[in-house]
């Protein structure tokens, strides 16, 4: 027993001498000088469609063509909408004209005009009056009944009232209209403004405008339509910038970083220069889209590519991407 015991502690001390001297001896593992991605250009889609609601009247883009930003490829009937804009100008115009009238206050000739009624009141209180002192002599006489001084009175206290309402009438004239009233009118008119703004934008919306540079993939609708808001019309795949998706190993992420050059190949030989965009910071399963040596399912990375190309590079092609890796990247 105890031969089998020193046997079995002198083969445990030689496997981990030798264990030690693996680990002293042991070759650091080779930095990669350079790396090959496998991806494929970025298919990047826009439905296009109208902001408003109308008939569709002309179309001038069919699939396959090429536009460019600003381009317009299709539009509505715009009678309504213009019909819109001209009603919501009157409508701000009448609005405006009455506070221009308000704000100017009252005219000279309204002005002079109630000075005039204010002194034939009181020119009519005046004989209103004259006539309520001969009533009231004849009266104590005895000559006239007391009804005819009654009637004289009560026509003095008329001309009186009337006189007072004329006053007050050329007061308010001469102080013009008052500021909430001002406000309010103006308020209307500001809402007016916003009105005809929103008629505006609806008629330039009548008109389909391209977003981005681009080709026409699918023409959707023809002319005679009648379309909702928000209904597609087109289908456009956007050409500028033009972008690769493709994927970096768990192991490899600390070697790439954003900004750095990289070359583009198609397998028709085409070559490209490019950078590194985007990185993810999330990690995912390898999509079946990666075509990669290892046909194993791994943690990756995306990775965006930014790519210097012409119409050589297609949307969903395959593509590799080569990355020089400088001799120490700590």
């Amino acid at each position: 027993m105890a031969h089998k015991s020193r046997w079995g502690v002198g083969l445990v001390l030689a496997v981990s001498g030798l264990m030690a001297l693996w680990w002293i001896n042991r070759s650091e593992p080779e930095h990669p000088m350079h790396l090959e991605l496998y991806g494929n250009v970025d298919i990047r889609q826009v439905d296009l469609s109208f902001r408003v609601a109308g008939r569709l009247e002309h179309v001038s883009a069919d699939e396959g063509d090429s536009v460019d930003r600003g381009d317009t490829i299709a539009s509505l009937e715009q009678d309504d909408f213009e019909d819109a804009v001209a009603l919501a100008e009157a409508e701000l115009n009448a609005q405006q004209a009455l506070l221009d009238a308000l704000e100017a206050g009252s005219r000279p000739e309204e002005i002079g005009q109630a000075e005039a009624h204010v002194e034939q009141s009181r020119a009519a209180l005046v004989f209103a009056q004259a006539t309520l002192g001969r009533q009231e002599t004849l009266a104590e006489r005895n000559v006239a009944s007391h009804q005819l001084h009654d009637e004289a009175q009560m026509q003095v206290d008329l001309a009186s009232a009337r006189l007072r309402a004329a006053q007050q009438t050329l007061t308010l004239l001469r102080q013009g209209p008052r500021e909430e009233d001002k406000r309010a009118v103006r308020a209307h008119r500001d809402a007016l403004s916003v009105s005809l703004q929103l008629a505006r934008r609806r008629l330039e919306d009548a008109s389909l405008t391209v977003p981005n540079q681009g080709i026409i993939l699918t023409r959707i609708r023809e002319p005679g339509a009648v379309i909702a808001a928000g209904e597609p019309i087109f289908t456009l795949s956007l050409s500028a910038p033009i972008w690769v998706r493709t994927y970096v190993d768990e192991p490899d992420l600390g070697h790439i970083q954003p900004g750095m050059e990289v070359v583009v190949t198609t397998d028709s030989g085409g070559r490209y220069q490019g950078r590194i965009g985007f990185i993810s910071p999330v990690a995912e399963f390898t999509p079946r889209t990666v075509q990669t040596r290892e046909l194993r399912t791994s943690l990756v990375y995306r990775v965006r590519v930014v790519v210097n190309a012409d119409d050589g590079l297609r949307q969903g092609m395959p593509v590799t991407v080569h990355v020089d890796l400088p001799a120490d990247d700590e």
